[in-house]
């Protein structure tokens, strides 16, 4: 499963706790994801197309507490990965009509809204539930490396709504254009997080920090360790240097010519080819800094050179 489909997992099982919180919810989602075709002589015919089995089952049972009976169906896109996608089919008279202007989908004469009335997010618990359908109708999460929330809507009035309704809850939407359709959407660990745990996802917003958690700690556990490699090979390649300078005083007869530290630190040199400039100091009688034993090492480097 895709974080996306955890999110929607995770809001498919808030209960609504008020009748207002389930009018909320179903007008995100009918915002975000509804068709409404009238009929005629009071008959309304709408369907839902909906990305998830969660979102499709959430909407369901949404209809169904209010007395609104509906079909579920199924199709496969021809493209984008072939996916199964979900939609509910409802028709009725004006049971359905005054259950959509109650959610204000519709207006008092039944033309559609392209926002919803303040009156369906007057509450708090009723803006949480707006965002919470709007994600579960058209919201996708990517989490780290490339954290990205976004909703999508086909007007730039819906996007603005929930955007207004999270940031009420102490979210962070921005709206932005495109050619075909609206997006409101934010970028960042923090800022994801705030929306998500807006509409009640919390256990989606803890898991999203955690990931972020475990991203940087990791990368930060593999930049020591490239850092530490690093360390041993310049190390090294120094050792291999100054062994090599030493060996050439050696053979040339030139040791004895050194001051008696600078023989001391190339002797153990020879004796400890692998031992750190830290280490060498320390044998050193009486002992010596690193920094010590380096300057004298590199002495014996350049007048070996010489």
């Amino acid at each position: 499963m895709s974080f996306s489909d955890d999110v929607r997992a995770e809001l498919d099982g808030i209960a609504p706790a008020r009748e207002c919180d389930g009018l909320a919810e179903l007008s995100a989602l009918f915002h975000f994801a509804g068709r409404l075709h009238l009929l005629g002589r009071g008959e309304v015919s709408l369907h839902l197309d909906l990305s998830s089995s969660a979102a499709a089952r959430r909407s369901f049972s949404l209809l169904r507490s209010f007395g609104v009976r509906s079909e579920i169906r199924t199709y496969q896109r021809h493209a984008f990965g072939r996916e199964t996608r979900y939609q509910l089919h409802v028709e009725g008279g004006p049971a359905v009509l005054g259950l959509l202007e109650r959610a204000g989908v519709v207006d008092a004469r039944f033309r559609p809204r392209d926002r919803p009335p303040k009156r369906v997010v007057a509450r708090s618990c009723c803006r949480s539930a707006y965002v919470r359908g709007a994600l579960l109708a058209a919201g996708s999460v990517s989490p780290p490396p490339s954290p990205h929330l976004e909703v999508r809507s086909e007007s730039r009035e819906g996007a603005e709504s929930v955007a207004a309704a999270a940031s009420a809850e102490g979210g962070e939407l921005r709206v932005a254009g495109r050619a075909d359709h609206s997006l409101a959407y934010v970028k960042g660990i923090d800022r994801i997080a705030g929306v998500l745990a807006a509409a009640g996802a919390s256990e989606a917003a803890l898991a999203l920090q955690e990931r972020a958690v475990v991203g940087s700690t990791r990368a930060r556990a593999n930049r020591l360790a490239n850092a530490d490699h690093a360390n041993l090979v310049r190390a090294g390649r120094a050792a291999h240097a100054q062994l090599k300078a030493v060996r050439r005083l050696a053979r040339e007869g030139c040791l004895e010519e050194l001051s008696p530290p600078l023989r001391e630190i190339a002797d153990l040199r020879l004796k400890h080819p692998s031992l750190s400039l830290r280490e060498l100091g320390e044998k050193c009688d009486p002992p010596v800094t690193k920094a010590s034993a380096h300057r004298r090492l590199r002495t014996i480097e350049r007048f070996a050179r010489r």
